[in-house]
């Protein structure tokens, strides 16, 4: 793990965008050439997503504005 931190360090806020918007291209691929993954995407209601967001928003949040 401490091996996975020390290359992360070296990455800057341009690179973790560029690997953000290609997570996200890369799920839109899936549900568009796995018509299961988008039966199941649509089956699922939009507070689930909207939940799952927040949570995993809350530590990056939290160690970005509270802890030094």
């Amino acid at each position: 793990m401490k091996k996975i931190s020390n290359k992360v360090k070296k990455l800057d806020v341009l690179d973790i965008s560029l690997i953000k918007i290609s997570v996200i291209f890369f799920v839109l691929f899936l549900i568009t050439i796995w018509s299961t993954l988008l039966d199941l995407i649509i089956k699922v209601h939009w507070l689930w997503f909207l939940i799952i967001s927040v949570l995993t928003m809350i530590r990056p949040l939290i160690k970005l504005f509270f802890k030094k």
